[in-house]
């Protein structure tokens, strides 16, 4: 911890009390500034302590505007759930995933600093700002409710990761940073007390979520109270989250093939009342959006990447038109019976048999045979119709399916170097993205994978890398609809809980749950307990919310390394990064459940040796 809070104190010193920082579009400053002061002066001028607010906020773009040439901080937390999965060539990065993980691991410190430096940044705002001279006693109120609300941020995440940590409000000389980690509890009243303290002097709403207001502050406070299991705590706070002008963005009010959860991810609608708590992104580098890039493939912005690949399981959770469970069998017979590759048969295109390399070098033929080699099952193979039948198991499914992910056949508006904008499609095998067929090209062209469309840029949105202006979402309010609806039913208000879970639906264009003809089980409270969790996987996938519930719930270790329900026939506890059919291209390893709880650094305990090790962990 001394090493820690050492080198906190000299980015703070250094490199935060800028007047040219910025942290909101609205107050946007230079970006490149001439002068620094250091803690002690920034409190005798009210532009240096709203400047030192600012800096505040703008550590948020360090955790969620970075790429991987940045290290783990970056990477999306949903990596790490059963939404997604990293590209083989990036595994590394991900912490709990190789089967290495060890205390020593520097990504674990960097991301137990990332969060201290909020708490450290905050600390002195709430510790100093009081006495600024000349500043307006509201407005200093105002800002010290930011500050309180983003250590209570900074200490949910710590919490939520491990468990118990120590608990600074004053910061102290590095010499001095020898407090023992309090409990898991003693953490979480922390971070209600900060929020309860926030709510009084924040406004009730901010446009685009990207300050701290009440809403987000209920939000949060709610959040903590269904760690704690204080589930009607919780469904009251995120009533009066509902009651503060927060509303689902639905311009067409479900109409049937709308398309307003596609569009609540693009630029034009991230002002809208929809936004809780957001990273206000601009096109300048290190304060863009990175996913509209790495979210993407080989004709995104020009060029991107597909560093975050959509895990099978994850799409199977997408139910049908009608609400029922998908099953694979209802569409194609025998296809959990035989091997992944096997089954690969059923995502190949049209015309193996009876192309004639009209593509010039990219003869069909040649195709068939590599296919034939591979494994897959040919005598199921429809020259003129495997593209249709694939088809169908998509069309047919919760719209937000086909919203969120780029599945096998359909099309993409994206943007080639060379090319400019262009309609692409999702085909296997790859043959040509710079002419015709225009098949997308991914960075990993030998295999084939579900692609993210959610956040993802189209056509001309973004050509430069990294700084895709859409904001980031920390929260929104169909995900605290869906947390609303979890604490009903917790508390045995199932019936009403249905109704929450309708309002997210509805939006979506898909079946009610009040619906006669609707086929999704939700009668008894363990039916909707389940259905809740679902929900929340297809509404909020991708958003870096689904691995704290995973954790919350209890479920993360299983789904994570031992869901094999879309891999090899007859294996076991398997997952890990799949092709579209199943095929495993690299496994998720455990090391042991204790991973469920993040490791306290061994560095931060060499410097502080009166902090605990979490269970299991061996420095």
């Amino acid at each position: 911890m001394k090493n820690l809070f050492r080198n906190i104190i000299i980015t703070l010193v250094t490199s935060v009390m800028l007047i040219g920082t910025t942290g909101c579009k609205e107050d946007l400053l230079d970006t490149t500034p001439s002068y620094s002061f250091s803690s002690a002066n920034v409190w005798t001028s009210p532009v240096l302590a709203r400047a030192a607010v600012t800096g505040v906020y703008n550590t948020l773009y360090t955790r969620f505007s970075q790429n991987y040439d940045s290290g783990t901080i970056g990477i999306p937390s949903d990596s790490y759930s059963q939404v997604m999965d990293i590209d083989a060539n990036w595994k590394g990065n991900c912490i709990i995933s190789p089967g290495n993980a060890t205390p020593s691991n520097g990504n674990f410190t960097v991301h137990y600093k990332y969060y201290y430096t909020i708490v450290y940044r905050a600390n002195d705002v709430i510790n100093h700002i009081d006495n600024v001279p000349q500043m307006d006693a509201d407005e200093i109120a105002r800002l010290k409710a930011e500050a309180k609300f983003l250590r209570a941020w900074a200490y949910y995440n710590l919490n939520v990761l491990w468990r118990g940590v120590p608990v600074y409000t004053e910061n102290v000389d590095p010499a001095d940073a020898t407090k023992v980690r309090s409990s898991e509890a003693e953490v979480w009243n922390q971070v209600i007390t900060d929020l309860t303290e926030a709510i009084p002097n924040l406004p009730d709403k901010v446009n685009g979520g990207g300050k701290a207001a009440k809403g987000a502050a209920y939000a949060f406070r709610g959040i903590a109270y269904q760690w704690t299991g204080e589930y009607a705590k919780a469904l009251a706070d995120f009533e009066t989250v509902g009651n503060l002008g927060y509303a689902l963005y639905s311009p067409s009010n479900g109409a049937a093939g709308n398309d307003d959860f596609f569009q609540l991810f693009k630029p034009a609608n991230e002002q809208c009342p929809e936004m809780i708590f957001a990273v206000e992104c601009v096109e300048t580098t290190g304060m863009g959006n990175p996913r509209g890039i790495n979210y993407g493939n080989r004709v995104t912005g020009g060029s991107a990447w597909n560093n975050y690949l959509p895990n099978p399981a994850y799409i199977e959770r997408f139910e049908n038109a009608d609400g029922s469970k998908f099953d694979w069998e209802q569409y194609l017979a025998g296809y959990k019976s035989i091997t992944p590759q096997k089954r690969s048969v059923f995502f190949l295109r049209d015309g193996l048999l009876s192309g004639n390399g009209e593509f010039g070098a990219y003869d069909y033929k040649t195709k068939y045979n590599q296919m034939v080699e591979f494994g897959s099952d040919m005598t199921l193979y429809v020259d003129q119709g495997n593209e249709a039948r694939i088809r169908k198991v998509y069309e047919n499914r919760d719209p937000r399916l086909m919203q969120a992910i780029i599945t096998p056949y359909s099309t993409y508006e994206g943007n080639e170097a060379g090319i400019g904008n262009h309609t692409w499609t999702l085909r296997w095998p790859y043959c040509l993205d710079a002419g015709e067929p225009y098949d997308i090209r991914t960075d990993t062209n030998s295999m084939f994978y579900y692609l993210w469309r959610k956040y993802v840029t189209e056509n001309d949105e973004c050509t430069t890398r990294w700084v895709y202006s859409e904001n980031i979402i920390i929260c929104r309010f169909a995900e605290i609809l869906l947390r609303r609806a979890e604490c009903l039913n917790e508390l045995g208000r199932t019936s009403e809980a249905a109704q929450i879970v309708d309002m997210v639906r509805h939006r979506a264009g898909h079946i009610q749950l009040g619906d006669p003809a609707c086929k999704t089980a939700h009668g008894t409270q363990a039916e909707m307990r389940d259905l809740i969790r679902n929900e929340m996987y297809v509404e909020l996938g991708g958003e870096d919310v689904m691995y704290y519930n995973e954790l919350r719930w209890g479920t993360w270790h299983d789904l994570k390394y031992r869901d094999n329900t879309c891999g090899q026939v007859g294996a076991m506890n398997t997952n890990g990064l799949m092709e579209i059919w199943g095929s495993l291209k690299y496994n998720h390893i455990s090391v042991g459940e204790h991973l469920k709880i993040w490791p306290i650094p061994a560095k931060e305990r060499e410097m502080n040796p009166d902090l605990t090790q979490n269970p299991d962990w061996k420095d």
